[in-house]
């Protein structure tokens, strides 16, 4: 398998992971935050701010994936990377499960960030590969 291929299968993970996150939030799946020791109830606003943040993330990252913005697509990886980076300080922050914080939430910042890595270097190999020559300049 080619390293785009490979980048495509784990950037589409991302996307439909991150889009079933986020309708999770809104619609009865059952769904809690991970490690978390107190769920905020459903009256708090929560929920919906939760799944606000990962549906928009989903879909700014699937318009990239689809229109063939890779350059893009790997800056944008990278910044929602701190999505679930963020939530690991917050579960952190109010005694929950180290195990949740790390395994879940870090687990899943580094693996985003590491697709918006392989993704900006394959980008970055092919700029490079048709690149012009630079030509000589006259005397």
């Amino acid at each position: 398998m080619s390293q785009k291929k490979l980048n495509t299968v784990l950037a589409t993970a991302v996307v439909l992971f991150t889009l079933y996150l986020g309708l999770s939030f809104v619609l009865p799946l059952e769904t809690s935050f991970p490690g978390l020791p107190n769920w905020p109830s459903g009256d708090s606003g929560f929920p919906i701010v939760k799944s606000s943040r990962e549906i928009a993330m989903g879909l700014a990252m699937g318009a990239l994936l689809v229109t063939g913005h890779r350059r893009a697509l790997g800056w944008v990886l990278l910044m929602v990377a701190v999505a679930p980076f963020g939530d690991m300080v917050n579960v952190l922050a109010h005694h929950g499960s180290m195990a949740a914080a790390f395994g879940i939430h870090g687990l899943t910042s580094a693996l985003i960030a590491a697709t918006g890595l392989l993704i900006l270097r394959e980008t970055s190999k092919a700029r490079k590969a048709t690149a012009p020559a630079p030509t000589a300049q006259p005397a």
